[in-house]
């Protein structure tokens, strides 16, 4: 493994224009921003519930601190050579040292930025090169290793660092051995990127770094033997300090296979074969990329299966996976973005955002960043750099919009109308983590119950002043007829997310072009409907005491309570207005009434809207002028999506066509026919 090219070279570091500087600016001041907040955070969290790892080893009382063994209380969870070098620290434990711990971590996370931006592999272009710093910076700082290092005061950045500087940095052979040396004494599975050096012919670093790692583990056992007897014997490389192994924040295959109930002789012997797997498997694919130019990610998939193969791998020691997102993986434009949104991720949010609460996913929901570190080390066909398609991927298929009715609408060019259907997960991950953060604002989006009340008592006394006020009327009307109550009650619960997903899966396949128009238009109404939810809260009809309504749908609620009963803990129910119940139902009523072929498909769409207003209004559930804010929050989304991107009507690319072609027809243009794509679009 030799010292790879940089990828950043003055030429390509070239000032690429005023909007590229714009957005680097821009950039920056997201990294600036993000760095305060984290200084804010720990200066306003008192000194016993900042940096509890950090306290719990250097404080007062702490096990740095205090006379005897490192383990026997069970709280620190380094290696006896990590507790040598930060017992100096316990001098200054009391001197405000949280604060520099956390200069110094921002410090380490922008220094790995740097490192990692210089070891892309080439060629890479000018604009990359020009905003790689600030995206790497602030994708390190946003994701959850970094966060939680600097929530926790832990050592973890620096041993990535330490490699990276190694293998990116320095030259020779002997300092890049010790750099990896000194890393694996502070985090024993690092010793495999020393295996990775020998593989790939640097014998005399890989040597060097595997003396270095004895040495400065001897010089722990010398100084403290007593300790580390404990550490490396007792405790089997750490394996029993710290949380329980078999916990979610465990996640290597050591504590997956606990949790799925294994133990004794039979888990070791099984996490001893499959870890022996990994480690073959997934050093050989490193050495094959680091022979292929990309050392970058021959790094990645190495601390990959450095994590899955440790008998405990924490949250904050997990910083190797997001590095592999550098691998390109997929021969289509359209596909090459699927792998690195998956890890940013998986490395940014909580898998409860990924991933629905359904029991068949809940495996690889709560194992989320241990199985994208196996893929990363055992599975995903990154692409070679000699590959036609490293440089240059199959390209997007995009359309020209129709010129517009009115010519000052703005049509902003950067937002491209694409043709080709998008790419499934990538979809799937994108619908999963908007509802996610939609349900999240949803929940926060509350000022009380007074707040809610009186804008309940806003709307009921403007429908009053307009005659609309028919709320009362339908639900008392409705409950005596125990039929039609069930089935609004039905109707109410049901069909509000089954009709629209059911909508974009139809055009998914049959219309991909339509598809993205289609959602976009219901993701801008759902954005502008979670601002309506924070600025207006609303209490609907059934919460508004003194005025008789009947919950048809959620039964009796006490209205005495505070809380509403055990109802509030699931869902906001002061998110009334505007009415995204009768907003999405109006959005599929628009969409089946302009795409659908047939008559009889149009009346049946234009229904959905009308039995929708009637359930939430005859349930209680809404005002009507709830309604009236989810009418106009989707023709905002429409027209938000008609500024951005033109008409739904586009025009074809243009290229030259093919008389014996097949055409197929592209929203109310023809254009040639993609081969294998003729039975999956249908004429408008």
């Amino acid at each position: 493994m030799t010292d790879v090219e940089r990828s950043v070279r003055g030429e390509a570091a070239a000032d690429p224009g005023a909007r590229a500087a714009a957005a680097r600016a821009v950039l920056w001041l997201l990294v600036a921003v993000l760095a305060v907040r984290q200084v804010a955070v720990v200066l306003r969290t008192p000194p016993g519930e900042r940096l509890t790892d950090l306290e719990t080893w250097t404080g007062a009382t702490g096990v740095l601190h205090i006379a005897g063994s490192l383990y026997e209380p069970g709280r620190f969870t380094g290696t006896p050579f990590a507790g040598l070098v930060l017992r100096p620290l316990t001098v200054s434990a009391e001197q405000a040292l949280g604060v520099v711990w956390t200069f110094g971590s921002l410090l380490l996370v922008v220094a790995l930025g740097f490192v990692a931006v210089r070891a892309l592999p080439a060629p890479v272009g000018r604009r990359t090169a020009f905003l790689a710093a600030p995206v790497a910076v602030t994708l390190l700082m946003v994701s959850l290793p970094v966060r939680n290092t600097l929530f926790l005061g832990q050592t973890s950045i620096l041993p990535v660092l330490l490699v990276l500087v190694a293998c990116f940095a320095v030259r020779g052979e002997r300092l890049p051995g010790v750099l990896i040396g000194v890393a694996a004494a502070l985090q024993p599975a690092v010793l495999l990127f020393a295996v990775l050096l020998g593989l790939t012919g640097r014998r005399r670093a890989a040597v060097s770094g595997g003396v270095t790692f004895v040495a400065c583990t001897g010089l722990a056992w010398a100084a403290m033997p007593a300790d580390s007897w404990a550490y490396w014997v007792h405790h089997l490389a750490g394996a029993g300090l710290g949380e329980s192994p078999d916990s979610a924040a465990n996640q290597s295959l050591h504590g997956a296979l606990l949790r799925f109930g294994l133990q004794g002789p039979s888990e070791i012997a099984l996490f001893v074969a499959l870890a022996a797997a990994v480690i073959f498997l997934g050093l050989r694919r490193a050495v094959r990329y680091a022979r292929d130019g990309q050392l970058l990610l021959a790094v990645a998939v190495t601390g990959c299966v450095a994590v899955a193969v440790s008998p405990t791998a924490w949250q904050h020691q997990l910083l190797w996976v997001l590095l592999a997102v550098v691998g390109r993986v997929g021969t289509r434009a359209a596909d090459r973005l699927v792998w690195p949104a998956v890890v940013v991720l998986v490395l940014t949010l909580p898998g409860k955002w990924l991933l629905p609460n359904v029991g068949v996913v809940l495996p690889v929901r709560d194992n989320a960043l241990l199985v994208t570190a196996l893929a990363a080390a055992c599975a995903v066909p990154f692409l070679s750099r000699t590959s036609p398609h490293w440089a240059r991927p199959v390209p997007t298929e995009y359309a020209r919009p129709v010129p517009a009715r009115f010519a000052r609408v703005p049509l902003l060019p950067f937002w491209r109308r694409v043709l080709s259907r998008p790419n499934l997960l990538l979809e799937l991950l994108l619908i999963r983590v908007v509802y996610s953060a939609y349900a999240q604002v949803r929940l926060a989006a509350t000022a009380g119950r007074g707040t809610a009340e009186a804008h309940g008592r806003q709307i009921h006394a403007a429908e009053q002043w307009l005659h609309i006020d028919i709320e009362h009327w339908a639900n008392h009307a409705v409950v005596k007829i125990p039929w039609l109550r069930d089935y609004f009650d039905y109707y109410y619960s049901t069909f509000h997310f089954i009709v629209p997903l059911a909508i974009l899966g139809v055009l998914y396949v049959r219309r991909p072009s339509d598809y993205r128009w289609a959602r976009s238009t219901i993701g801008f109404a759902t954005v502008l409907a979670l601002l309506g939810f924070w600025l207006y809260p609303l209490a609907p009809p059934r919460l508004m005491p003194g005025l008789g309504f009947i919950d048809t749908v959620h039964g009796a609620q006490d209205l005495d309570s505070p809380d509403f009963g055990a109802l509030t803990a699931v869902t906001n129910q002061y998110a009334a207005m505007p009415s995204l119940h009768f907003g999405w139902s109006l959005w599929c009523g628009v969409v089946i009434l302009l795409l659908a072929p047939k008559a009889w498909m149009k009346v049946l769409g234009l229904l959905h809207p009308l039995f929708t207003v009637s359930a939430i209004v005859a349930t209680g559930n809404h005002w009507v002028l709830d309604a009236v804010g989810g009418a106009t929050v989707v023709a905002a989304g429409f027209g938000l999506t008609y500024v951005l991107a033109g008409p739904r009507r586009l025009r074809p690319p243009a290229p030259a066509v093919d008389a014996g072609q097949p055409r197929r027809e592209v929203g109310d243009e023809s254009v040639p026919e993609r081969a294998g794509e003729q039975d999956l679009i249908s004429k408008a």
